[in-house]
């Protein structure tokens, strides 16, 4: 039996797993500063190449057959679909928004990913929104507009480029909780992950193979290494484990350490100065992607719940 101890323990590395998450975003951040020649794509291709191999390699050493997998055209090819159609978007454009705005700008964006999801299901499954649903919604977007214009219609306060990316980015958070939602019910966690981000960095490697000069300084590879281990190994395995003992509710709330992070990591690393209705802003879009999963529903689809990889 699972003590409350347990629960409270795992909740505690939930929530770290999700401060992890947050500040991959700042160490990208770091990267890009060094470095022009440091891009997205080669950061995306160098992150999900690397983590896809360490991941599907611990899947062998866990017997949780990786290769049998693929075996399955059909599971084969939903794999593939989530990785260059989730995976892929989710990290490059998120790592866009990174580079042409923040870590904190480009994670609270990529929040609104759940409503997506709900404007999909809404629409294809008849799903009926609940009166909680739309207020949340109108919360999130109302948020994203503080966020853009600092509460001032005449003028963006963010780049119209980030903002793309960022809507981008949640689009693509929508078809990463959407695709795989079937497959992770008989299928490793890891093993799912470990594919889609190997398919989702060979496919930006075929589209841009070259590799440009990356200065060989140690501060590349230390925060190239963060990226990979502190923002995605790490922060996945904790995650994946923690799911067995804390429950979905509880996740959800826990979530919010993650755009938290990046933002208070903004502001003391890079001196992002944050308005009062920017944290107006970032709060309610949290709070109504949090409010979309924490009352029980009676739906078979749980909004956001599919928490594989960041």
């Amino acid at each position: 039996m699972v003590t409350q101890k347990t629960r409270r323990l795992w909740a505690f590395l939930a929530a770290l797993a999700c401060v992890m998450w947050g500040i991959s975003g700042l160490f990208a951040k770091s990267l890009f500063n060094v470095s022009s020649e440091i891009t997205p794509m080669w950061l995306s291709q160098i992150r999900m190449v690397t983590s896809g191999i360490i991941l599907l390699i611990v899947a062998v050493i866990l017997k949780q057959k990786p290769i049998a997998t693929m075996k399955n055209k059909h599971d084969a090819w939903v794999i593939i679909a989530y990785g260059v159609f989730g995976l892929l978007p989710v990290q490059l454009f998120y790592f866009m928004c990174i580079k042409v705005a923040n870590a904190s700008i480009a994670t609270i964006l990529q929040f609104i990913g759940p409503f997506f999801v709900l404007g999909y299901l809404t629409i294809t499954h008849k799903q009926v929104m609940r009166r909680l649903d739309i207020i949340a919604a109108i919360c999130a977007f109302l948020g994203v507009f503080l966020l853009s214009t600092h509460g001032q219609f005449d003028h963006l306060a963010i780049t119209p480029a980030a903002l793309f990316w960022g809507l981008l980015s949640a689009v693509g958070e929508a078809a990463y909780t959407l695709i795989p939602v079937n497959i992770v019910k008989k299928e490793s966690s890891m093993v799912v992950t470990g594919w889609g981000m190997l398919f989702a960095g060979l496919s930006l490697v075929i589209i841009q193979p070259q590799f440009q000069a990356i200065p060989n300084k140690s501060e590349v590879w230390l925060y190239t290494a963060a990226v990979v281990i502190i923002g995605t190994i790490i922060p996945f395995q904790i995650m994946a484990n923690a799911l067995r003992y804390v429950v979905p509710s509880t996740a959800s709330l826990l979530d919010a350490f993650e755009p938290f992070s990046a933002t208070i990591g903004s502001v003391l690393v890079f001196g992002l100065i944050m308005m009062p209705m920017d944290w107006v802003g970032a709060v309610l879009v949290v709070v109504a992607a949090i409010a979309l999963n924490i009352i029980p529903k009676k739906r078979s689809n749980k909004i956001g719940q599919n928490k594989l990889s960041k």
